[in-house]
């Protein structure tokens, strides 16, 4: 979801409100999944990187996270959206791991769409995690090398069972990934946009799922 604080900058503003008018846009696609029955959806909400961003940006977003994530819970219920906090969970700021809590367990029997919110996530952090949790097994004789395969290395990422991603939208100009589900992407169709996160349309979203669904994916075959 990039572009929030270019978006800021260009209306005037302190860059760290651009994330409050990108809550608009998270609404927007939350809908058009729903709408379109696309079971997963997963928004890089705050990244291990980000916590180098200036420090009264830092308080503003995670007071707004922690404020949006309680504020939506009874709409999220009333739509059937179950709600996943996914990242290092250590790293969470005390002020969140309540909400997150709260949000995860009230939403945990919606079924309409699973929306997973990656949030102190880092997909190279992930895989150094995994790894290392992995090795922990093996050593106390809960795991044999032999098993060590594709299918359990992702039993052991902060994903879980959570299928790969068809599909990865970025807006805001980039071509890159930046540190996001690099393990679960080595098959996802990548889609760049130049609107900025805020500026997110159903009509965007409605064009990129027209190609997608135009695309022939072989997986190698």
């Amino acid at each position: 979801m990039d572009g929030n604080r270019r978006w800021a900058k260009r209306q005037g503003l302190l860059p760290w409100y651009g994330h409050r008018e990108g809550m608009e846009a998270v609404r927007t696609v939350i809908d058009f999944c729903l709408e379109k029955q696309i079971r997963f959806l997963s928004l890089y909400t705050f990244s291990l990187e980000n916590f180098k961003r200036p420090e009264p940006e830092k308080r503003y977003l995670f007071s707004y996270l922690a404020k949006q994530a309680e504020k939506e819970v009874d709409q999220f219920i009333a739509k059937g959206v179950q709600v996943h906090f996914i990242g290092d969970r250590t790293q969470f700021p005390e002020s969140m791991r309540p909400v997150c809590e709260l949000a995860e367990r009230k939403t945990a029997n919606c079924k309409r769409l699973c929306l997973n919110l990656l949030f102190c996530y880092g997909g190279r952090q992930e895989l150094v995690a995994s790894v290392k949790n992995i090795v922990h097994d093996v050593k106390a004789g809960k795991l044999t090398e032999d098993k060590i395969t594709e299918e359990l290395i992702n039993q052991y990422l902060w994903t879980g069972s959570i299928p790969a991603p068809d599909l990865i939208i970025r807006t805001g100009g980039m071509r890159r990934l930046s540190n996001f589900l690099l393990y679960q992407a080595a098959y996802s169709e990548l889609c760049f946009l130049d609107c900025m996160w805020p500026d997110m349309t159903k009509v965007d979203l409605e064009n990129v799922l027209n190609s997608f669904k135009e695309y022939k994916r072989n997986f190698g075959i």
